[in-house]
Order: C-alpha cells, then structure tokens, then sequence
C-alpha cells in the first residue's frame, strides 16, 4: 500500500456517514475514482456507481457498501441530554464511554456516551446488562433550550475514533466495516487494465446496515451478468472464538473467498483459480444459507446474478476499534483486479457439473 493509498483509507474511515447520510463519504469515493471511469453517476437513493469501459463485452458489478453503524437522536431533555436509538447492529457495552460526534446542519459536536458510574450503581445494577434505551449523549449543554439551538431530532451520531496504525503492519479504525469494501472498489477500478473485455460498474452502495438496501437498486438499474459483493468477515485468531463454529480464518491470510448457495460455484472456482495463478494468498468460509452482505440481494435481482463473495478478515466488528492487516487489503484489490481481467463473453456461469 502506497503513502497515497493509506492517506485514502483513513480519510474514508475518518468520514462519517450512517445509513442513510452517506453523501460525505460518496463524495471522497467519487472523487477518487472519476479520474479513471469514463461515467459517475448517483442514483436516487444515493448510491454511487463509477463505469469503466461501459461498452464492454460482459457487465460486472463490484460492490462495496459506504454506510457505518451510528445512532439517531430521538429526544433531546430538558437538562441537554441526548437520546438515541441505534442505526446498524450494536452491543451496548461497546457503546459505553465512548467518545462521539453529533452531526448538525451547522456542524459537528463533540459528545461522550454517559452511563452512571459504577460508585453509583447498587450491586444488582452492576450486574445487569446495559441497554441503550438507557445511556445518554453528553454535549455539555448547560440545559435542553441551549441543545435545541444546535441539535434536531433524527441528526446523526457517530464514533470519533480516528485511523491509527499498530504493531505487525495493522491498524485500528471505525468503519473498516466497510469503507475497506469502498477502498477495493476504488483501487480496483484503478487497476484494471483500460484494455479490459468486461465493462466494470463500481458501486458504493448505501444502506446495507438496515437491510442491504442500496445494492438491491443499483443491481437491478445495472443488470450484471456477474458480480463480487466486497464486506468484511470475522477473524477468530484471537481469544474465546470458536473455530469449529466459525471457522479458521486469521489476519495476515489473505481475502476470504466465501462459497456456499449464496455463492455462484463457477465464480467461486474462477476466484480460487486466478488468486492460485497469481499466488495470492486466500482464506475459505462456508455461508449455509444467504450471507448478510450485499451479495444476498445481488444474487437475486431480477432473473438473477452470478454472485460472489469476498471478505477482509477483521477483528472486532461494529466497534470503534475494528483491527485489519493492511497487507490483506492490498491482496484483496490485487484479487479482484485479476478476476476482472479475466473476464470474457465467453464465460457461462450456469451451474453445471
């Protein structure tokens, strides 16, 4: 990964946009990649679709989703208080303590996550589980009249949680999951050969933490022959995981190819066979039923799309500190960028012993 590149993925990770207020993070992917696709285009639920070679012979689909889990404000009390309800999956003792941002129409605030402290709590209370219809936004508004001059119902409320590089070529991060999937799209779209046979839809989905909303219409506005729903997936190299449960994969190991009835099994084949060719490093994952990514409504537009699916190995997923290995990154977009080169009109993806 370059200076450049690096200087990209923390700038996607340090923007902030929870489902359905992406347009920030839309416009650090747009104007990364209109140098080198001849159309951008935002649809009318904010997806953003980036086309190189638009006259190829096959249509292919990369998609990446721009959304992050956040909150929404709900209420906003008398003493200045702010109440939330959770956009995207969240463990509420993750939440607790955390440092936020409130996005405004006149700018961003600081805030923390309050909960009583623990001198506070009686030895029942200390051992309940925390709900998140209980904890608070601390704004540090003297009262409600000084917090509704700046703060409206249904402004969105992010983690401050900046980019920062640790030990063994990895980092740490909000939103890897999953501006990462942005990143591949990106550098994908930069790497592919201008020569090559497929016509190349990059789509930066939106919505995919309440429901893989985005990728459902930009699907079906490009009508792909074949596509890669590029998330995230869990490492479980690291204490109390089970791998009999879910698997042996590790960071360092390069993408996760995933296979299984979601998975189209001659996109599965050609995905292990060019990294293999490439000697680019791969982990497996099995999915019994439909993932929950993006590949789970492509899959499934309209007479149906010959889906795959790759992942970034991370630890730590829907938390402030989610932790990767850049070097799989690299290897993933290296992946992609060799299955899309290595796409002909000739290509039949109907299952077939």
């Amino acid at each position: 990964m370059t200076d450049e590149q690096k200087k990209y993925l923390k700038k996607l990770v340090e923007t902030h946009g929870t489902p359905g207020f992406e347009e920030r993070v839309q416009a650090v992917f747009r104007e990364r990649v209109e140098e080198v696709c001849q159309k951008v285009t935002t649809d009318v639920m904010g997806s953003v679709t980036a086309v190189k070679n638009p006259e190829g012979s096959v249509r292919v689909l990369l998609d990446g989703h721009s959304d992050e889990i956040g909150f929404l404000v709900t209420y906003i009390d008398d003493n200045g208080y702010l109440w939330f309800t959770p956009s995207g999956g969240w463990d509420p003792e993750v939440v607790i303590s955390q440092r936020v941002l409130v996005h405004t129409k006149e700018g961003t605030l600081s805030g923390v996550i309050g909960k009583r402290a623990i001198h506070l709590l009686d030895s029942d209370e200390r051992k309940k589980k925390s709900e998140l219809h209980a904890l608070w936004v601390d704004i540090g508004a003297e009262n409600g009249e000084e917090a509704r001059k700046v703060v409206r119902v249904g402004d969105q409320i992010t983690m401050d949680a900046p980019f920062r590089e640790v030990l063994g070529g990895r980092a740490v991060a909000k939103s890897f999951d999953n501006r990462t999937g942005l990143y591949a799209v990106s550098e994908t779209l930069r790497a592919v050969k201008d020569d090559v046979e497929a016509a190349v839809f990059g789509v930066s989905a939106v919505q995919e933490e309440i429901g893989l909303r985005g990728a459902r219409t930009a699907a079906y506005e490009i009508d792909p022959q074949v596509a890669i729903a590029i998330d995230v997936t869990h490492s479980t190299d690291y204490p109390d995981v089970s791998k009999k449960k879910f698997g042996d994969l590790t960071l360092g190991g390069g993408p996760v190819i995933g296979r299984g009835p979601n998975i189209n099994n001659k996109v599965f084949e050609r995905l292990v066979q060019v990294a293999e060719e490439n000697e680019i490093p791969y982990q497996l994952e099995a999915e019994g039923r439909g993932t929950g990514t993006d590949a789970n409504v492509i899959q499934l537009t309209r007479s149906g799309v010959a889906t795959g699916l790759v992942s970034l190995p991370l630890r730590y997923m829907h938390n402030p500190c989610e932790m990767l290995q850049l070097e799989d990154l690299d290897n993933l977009v290296r992946l992609l960028t060799v299955f899309v080169e290595s796409l002909s009109e000739q290509d039949d993806w109907i299952p077939s012993l």
